[in-house]
């Protein structure tokens, strides 16, 4: 479930917002109404960086090895396709 929050949260009721965090969820906090920062703990926030930096590795290596070179059109269709499942992954 998505937790939403105003931003005073983090001074009035922090152990909550901490609550929710430590069981790994996200809290996106809003100011005015409107979406403002989203709070994670570091372990989440880690995992996430972690897995950029892995695919981000990958996508250096294929190009290292590798000649064929696409076009973002080429790209995005191709992703597009697939979460329309109108191509294997």
């Amino acid at each position: 479930m998505i937790t939403i929050r105003p931003v005073s949260d983090l001074r009035y009721k922090f152990s909550e917002i901490e609550s929710v965090v430590r069981e790994g969820a996200p809290v996106y906090l809003t100011k005015n109404g409107y979406g403002s920062m989203v709070v994670m703990s570091i372990e989440t926030y880690s995992e996430l960086v972690d897995r950029t930096e892995d695919a981000l590795d990958e996508a250096d290596y294929y190009a290292a090895v590798s000649t064929k070179r696409m076009s973002h059109d080429e790209v995005f269709s191709g992703i597009r396709r697939q979460l329309d499942g109108k191509e294997d992954v």
